[in-house]
């Protein structure tokens, strides 16, 4: 069966079609999930035509790769934890980085043009940072490696060279096509330079991160489109790489970082100072803190990745009903960086299915916190240390937080007083109107749901 040129054409306007109305769905949470599946069926049908394009036209083929990778897909999202979905992003950027470097790879040809192999050049090298940019990312999520930032003398020195080398490769390539050793010096040395573009940022901007080398996998998949003639590609790679660029803008903004400031700048290498945190400790167990909560008349529940490692959005959604149906009214408080990856507490809570209306971002929620009676901080840390408002000397100074210091009361479920993943001290827990509760966040929340249930 052949297929005309304009038929595969059509097919791919209409995929690039299905992705851009898929991506606008993906702005909302309460149409996210029908996004993800339009543009699901877009890739589907791209991914035919492309190799109908290609002459391939023997169909046991194509659906066998279509129940292959639909099986692997369909265990990733079932079986893969949801404390573990930020290291899963990382491992899908990671692969679509690798992709990208071997369909350039095998788009090099002897009658390949000057265009053609420099995109080819640009292919391998942004995918191959991106695949071992994402496993070092993936490694420091997981903490299979330290998440602190990697720094030793005559870093940038190291990584000067690299990038010399890669030119010099890269060039060589493109004049000597039909020389495979600088194809493989090329691809080792960007495999090289993504372990250390990754390896000096600390495990508090991983979110950052996340959202560059999502960039990234997009940028190299567009010149792979190049490289191959592929225009669906090209538009499905500038579309990615698009809303990946955007996506990390808006957390280093929520952040009040620059760009640069990430990617060349340790984490805790701001200030070397180390703040003495004055006060005292005040543990509560969950019977006194059920008298607090009975009271209360404005709840405020700020979550952070405490909440993913206890998975607790389910109990904390009884506990919001339990609440509401006492007369008091509850919003959730999102900070865009909370967790360890872009929107990392939405999904959580929506998997809970708490109400797209009751989760307020940071600049919503922090106007309303001096008249919260009770503030509810499930895991999180670094989102809502003062020190980032009040510590000239901290890491995280001028880091935009949510205020929950101000509200009447402050509530912090924690296992322990260890750090956040920053790995600074919080002088949120030794205020005056501060209270411990110190335990499993699910146990927690679970004492206070049977407190209020059995009222």
């Amino acid at each position: 069966m052949s297929v005309s040129p304009f038929g595969i054409q059509l097919a791919y306007v209409v995929s690039a079609a299905l992705f851009i109305y898929g991506l606008k769905l993906l702005g909302s949470a309460a149409t996210a999930r029908r996004g993800n599946t339009i543009s699901a069926a877009g890739m589907l049908l791209a991914i035919v035509a492309a190799l109908l394009d290609q002459g391939i036209v023997e169909y046991q083929w194509i659906f066998a790769g279509f129940i292959v990778g639909g099986a692997i897909g369909a265990s990733a999202s079932r079986l893969v934890q949801m404390t573990a979905m930020p290291e899963m992003v990382a491992l899908f950027n990671g692969f679509g980085g690798l992709a990208s470097l071997l369909v350039g790879a095998a788009a090099i040809s002897g009658d390949a043009g000057v265009f053609t192999l420099v995109t080819i050049v640009l292919s391998i090298l942004i995918g191959g940072v991106t695949f071992t940019g994402s496993l070092v990312a993936y490694g420091k999520l997981s903490e299979k490696i330290s998440s602190a930032a990697v720094q030793f003398s005559g870093q940038q020195m190291v990584n000067s060279v690299i990038i010399f080398a890669i030119f010099v490769s890269g060039w060589l390539f493109c004049l000597y096509p039909e020389t495979p050793f600088w194809l493989i010096l090329m691809i080792a040395l960007s495999l090289a330079f993504g372990i250390m573009a990754v390896i000096p940022i600390g495990g508090a901007d991983m979110p950052v991160v996340i959202s560059l080398l999502n960039s990234y996998s997009g940028l190299a998949a567009c010149a792979a489109g190049f490289a191959i003639n592929n225009n669906i590609l090209i538009v499905a790679g500038s579309l990615v790489g698009a809303s990946g660029i955007i996506l990390t803008q808006i957390m280093c903004k929520a952040m009040n970082r620059s760009l640069s400031n990430v990617l060349f700048s340790g984490f805790a290498a701001v200030s070397d100072e180390e703040s003495v945190v004055e006060g005292e400790i005040k543990p509560i167990s969950a019977e006194d803190a059920y008298y607090i909560l009975e009271a209360a008349t404005s709840v405020a529940i700020i979550p952070g990745y405490g909440m993913a490692v206890a998975q607790a959005q389910h109990v904390v959604k009884e506990l919001t009903e339990l609440l509401e149906k006492n007369g008091a009214e509850v919003n959730f408080g999102i900070h865009p960086v909370a967790g360890r990856m872009p929107g990392h507490m939405n999904v959580l809570l929506a998997e809970a299915d708490v109400p797209y209306d009751q989760l307020l971002e940071m600049d919503d929620i922090n106007p309303r916190m001096e008249t919260v009676d009770v503030a509810i901080v499930i895991g999180a840390n670094d989102v809502v240390n003062p020190a980032a408002r009040d510590v000239e000397s901290s890491p995280i100074y001028g880091m935009p937080v949510i205020n929950v210091d101000q509200a009447r009361t402050v509530f912090v479920l924690k296992r322990s007083m260890a750090s956040g993943f920053a790995g600074i001290e919080n002088p949120l827990f030794y205020k005056d109107n501060t209270r411990m509760l110190f335990g499993d966040a699910k146990e927690s929340i679970g004492s206070l749901v049977r407190e209020l249930g059995n009222s």
